[in-house]
């Protein structure tokens, strides 16, 4: 593997490592606090994720928790400070990870609650732990319902299932998690990561970068549009991809039963 790891406190807050087929591994780094979300977690977090996005060389991202959680929240000693008079939240956007155009895949190790499981949820795909337990926990915190989880959950596993996890803030295990949709596999603990990163390395090695991007955008732009709006937008996405260099190595590579060989994704504009 390559190691990226910065040398910097903010960077060590988030470990980075990439293999030779370009699946970057990014592990949130605060075990001594279970991983507790905290402000140094996530903009490590949101850095290592834009320079990914910017990186030819990164075609599938993988993310998990270093030690026996993924991340079971906030911070506790953030959300005393927050329980005071005046505090306020800051209001960080969420388009980072929710807009990551590559694959972005959840491996998700252990506990798993409030604004972790947000950043789970935000994740394309979600490998679970089958001892991995989960919870949205606002309610029982005295808070709401935070980073748009509220709408994100509910398109995931319906209203009236929505309103069940975030009102009690119940504990849930990986089995129910799978029922509802809110992850696609569970696999034995000392295989989950190995099994996400599988996963993004099939991806990696077999799939075209530029035509995952554009998927990812019109799964996630769908949510919003109109059957007829997103059959419109994806005959206008089909009308750059014929006669693509990406389409013709994907038909040659099939008819020659080898490996594709499909360029990069371009850094995103600024």
């Amino acid at each position: 593997m390559t190691d990226e790891v910065g040398t910097g406190d903010a960077q060590d807050a988030v470990l980075a490592e990439r293999d030779e087929d370009g699946v970057l591994t990014l592990f949130f780094n605060r075990p001594e606090r279970r991983n507790g979300w905290a402000e140094d977690l996530h903009e490590a977090y949101y850095d290592r994720l834009a320079k990914a996005a910017a990186d030819p060389d990164v075609r599938a991202v993988v993310v998990t928790g270093a030690g026996s959680t993924f991340c079971p929240g906030a911070d506790l000693s953030r959300l005393g400070g927050l329980a005071e008079a005046g505090a306020r939240l800051p209001h960080h956007p969420v388009d980072v990870p929710r807009r990551f155009p590559k694959p972005l895949i959840a491996a998700i190790n252990g506990a798993c609650a409030g604004v972790g499981l947000v950043q789970a949820l935000f994740c394309h795909v979600r490998f679970a732990a089958d001892t991995a337990r989960f919870s949205t926990a606002f309610a029982r915190r005295g808070l709401v319902a935070e980073y748009g989880v509220a709408w994100t959950l509910s398109r995931l596993v319906g209203q009236e299932r929505a309103l069940d996890l975030l009102l009690s803030g119940r504990t849930f295990d990986a089995a129910e998690a799978m029922r509802l949709g809110i992850v696609s596999r569970v696999v034995p603990r000392a295989e989950v990561l190995a099994a996400a990163q599988a996963y993004a390395r099939d991806l990696a090695l077999h799939c075209s970068p530029r035509a995952m991007a554009v998927i990812a955008r019109q799964v996630l732009d769908a949510q919003d549009s109109t059957f007829d709006e997103a059959l419109r937008a994806s005959y206008e996405h089909v009308d750059r991809f014929i006669g693509s260099a990406d389409l013709r190595e994907g038909v040659a590579s099939f008819v020659e039963r080898r490996p594709p060989r499909f360029p990069p994704l371009a850094p995103p504009p600024d």
